[in-house]
C-alpha cells in the first residue's frame, strides 16, 4: 500500500475544497451562454436550466455520502425554493437573486456554528495546518481539547477563521442581491461568478493572516514543546 505524503494530502485537499467551487461557478455560467446564445432560449429559461446543475450536485452529494448534512441540505432546499419562485413569478433577477439566498445560508450555518463552540470551517483548514504530520495531527487534537498550554488561544483563532468567512460570505450575499435587481442580466450572469472569486481570495487572505498562520506558528511550538514536556514528567516520575 503505497502512504500519501503530507504534500499530496495537502494536495488533495485543495483539490476537494475547489471542486464545488468549480461546478457552482463555471458549470452554470458555461450552460447558460450555452443554452441562450446556441439554443436559442430566453433570459429566464437559460438561467433556470443552468441552476439545476448545483442543485443536482448537493442533492447527489447528500444521496450518496447516505447522511444528512445540514449544511448541504439548506442549501439544497434553498436552492429548490427559490428555483420554485423564480418558475412561479417568471422573473429572471429572482433566479439571480436565489444565490445570494445560498450564500447567506453558508454564511449564517458558519457564524451559528461558532456560537455554539463547533466552528464549521475548521475541517477544511485543518488538512492545510496539519498537512498529514502525525506529531501535529496529536498537537492539533491537545490543543484543540484544552490540554495544552495555548489551547485558549488557538481555539480563539479557530473562531476567529469561520467568523472571517462567515462575514466575508455574507458581503458577497449582499453584493449579489444589490447587483441582481441594480445591473442588467447579461452582466450580472458572469459577474456573480466574479463576487464569489473575490470573495473566496479575500476569506483566504484575510482568515490566512488573522488565523491559520498563527494557528500554524501554535502547532509547530506545540510539537517541539511536546518531548521536553514528557522528559519533565518522566523526571517528576
Amino acid at each position: 500500500m503505497t502512504k500519501k505524503t503530507g504534500n499530496q494530502v495537502q494536495d488533495q485537499s485543495v483539490l476537494d475544497n475547489f471542486k464545488p467551487l468549480l461546478v457552482d461557478v463555471a458549470v452554470p455560467l458555461g450552460s447558460y451562454y450555452l443554452f441562450k446564445d446556441a439554443f436559442g432560449m430566453s433570459t429566464f429559461a437559460a438561467l433556470a436550466w443552468s441552476s439545476v446543475v448545483p442543485a443536482l450536485r448537493t442533492g447527489w452529494s447528500l444521496v450518496r455520502d447516505r447522511k444528512v448534512n445540514g449544511l448541504a441540505g439548506l442549501i439544497l432546499v434553498v436552492n429548490v425554493v427559490s428555483l420554485l419562485l423564480s418558475f412561479v413569478s417568471g422573473d429572471p433577477r429572482l433566479m439571480l437573486a436565489k444565490d445570494s439566498g445560498v450564500s447567506s445560508t453558508v454564511a449564517i450555518g458558519i457564524l451559528v456554528s461558532v456560537v455554539l463552540g463547533k466552528p464549521m470551517m475548521t475541517a477544511g483548514m485543518k488538512p492545510f495546518l496539519v498537512k498529514g504530520d502525525a506529531a501535529k495531527e496529536a498537537a492539533w487534537e491537545r490543543l484543540a481539547s484544552g490540554t495544552a498550554a495555548g489551547s485558549a488561544a488557538f481555539r480563539r483563532k479557530e473562531n476567529v477563521f469561520s467568523v472571517v468567512w462567515g462575514v466575508v460570505l455574507l458581503a458577497e450575499c449582499v453584493a449579489r442581491f444589490v447587483g441582481a435587481y441594480t445591473i442588467p442580466v447579461d452582466t450580472m450572469v458572469w459577474l456573480g461568478g466574479v463576487f464569489m472569486v473575490v470573495a473566496m481570495v479575500i476569506g483566504f487572505v484575510v482568515s490566512g493572516g488573522l488565523a491559520a498562520e498563527p494557528m500554524g506558528r501554535m502547532l509547530t511550538a506545540e510539537v517541539e514543546a511536546a518531548p521536553a514536556e514528557r522528559a519533565e514528567v518522566a523526571v517528576a516520575a
